[in-house]
């Protein structure tokens, strides 16, 4: 509950700095006749979109573990990250097809000094907001924090897309304007490819972990003959592990059950993130030991 606390904490932060940010970028848009910095401040804005669209994400995934979903709601930040990304993609079409306007009917934007100050202030805040962000999602293992960073990060590319437009207009190169507005919109989807694959890990239950490093923790734990059909799954912050482990034969019950749990509580200690673990044991074989050797 702490971290979800801290996450809605700095959604609502980056929020109020992104629509800042997409207030001015759209206010000197409008005002010079500018598409390139129309469309950035139009991106700047979806950055708001998705803060919001992530609080709502945040609030369904710390719900408890009910009756129906017994894996608890972790998923739900996952598929929100997805809406992002699909918010993204609406706004690369509608930033391409005005570019494509523009084109037909060109528009030259009345480019001043303050146009170059508003793109490199709001350039600065793109900077801190990104790794401000990415940090905070490492560190609170957040899908909506670091895939939000991730496509903050390509509002510093798209504003300097957008100086390099302004320069170029200021020199009667009108042409480039609504050029520079369609690469724009290519950083714009490339950071909504990026999202998707990152939840597509999750949705299609990769692998989270590395089998060897899980097989050197299990291995290390006395009474452990040997270990095989590992499988992992999950988020960064809401692992699974189920794996089989042999043990001598004529091992009690009662002490294959214990190291069982001492199994669970190495994993756990040792692997960030790891919320189940999921032991079964086995008796080992005297062809088991043939096959081994």
């Amino acid at each position: 509950m702490e971290r979800n606390r801290e996450v809605r904490k700095i959604l609502v932060y980056i929020l109020a700095l992104n629509w800042l940010v997409a207030l001015a970028k759209l206010a000197f848009g409008f005002m010079i006749n500018s598409a390139s910095m129309i469309a950035d401040g139009f991106h700047s804005f979806a950055d708001g979109l998705a803060n919001i669209v992530g609080l709502v994400g945040i609030h369904l995934s710390c719900q408890p573990i009910d009756k129906d979903h017994p894996y608890g709601h972790k998923k739900y930040e996952t598929f929100t990250a997805i809406f992002i990304a699909i918010l993204l993609f609406l706004v690369c079409f509608n930033i391409l097809h005005d570019s494509i306007e523009r084109i037909k009917n060109p528009i030259i934007p009345k480019v001043n000094i303050y146009s170059f100050l508003v793109m490199i202030v709001t350039m600065l805040i793109n900077i801190f907001v990104m790794r401000y962000e990415f940090r905070c999602g490492k560190r609170l293992n957040s899908d909506i924090l670091v895939s939000d960073s991730m496509h903050t990060r390509t509002d510093i590319f798209t504003s300097c897309a957008v100086i390099i437009a302004l320069i170029a207009s200021k020199s009667g190169l009108r042409f480039i304007d609504p050029i520079g507005s369609m690469v724009i919109a290519g950083f714009i989807a490339y950071g909504g490819i990026e999202i998707l694959q990152e939840t597509s890990r999750v949705l299609c239950d990769a692998a989270m972990v590395d089998i060897k490093k899980i097989e050197k923790i299990v291995m290390g734990v006395e009474g452990v003959a040997f270990c095989h059909k590992i499988r992992t799954r999950g988020r960064p912050d809401d692992i699974h592990i189920d794996l089989h482990v042999q043990v001598s034969n004529d091992m009690h019950i009662t002490t294959a059950h214990k190291l069982s749990y001492k199994i669970e509580d190495q994993i756990k200690k040792k692997i960030p993130g790891v919320v189940d673990v999921v032991v079964h044991m086995e008796p080992l074989t005297s062809r088991d030991k043939e096959e081994k050797h």
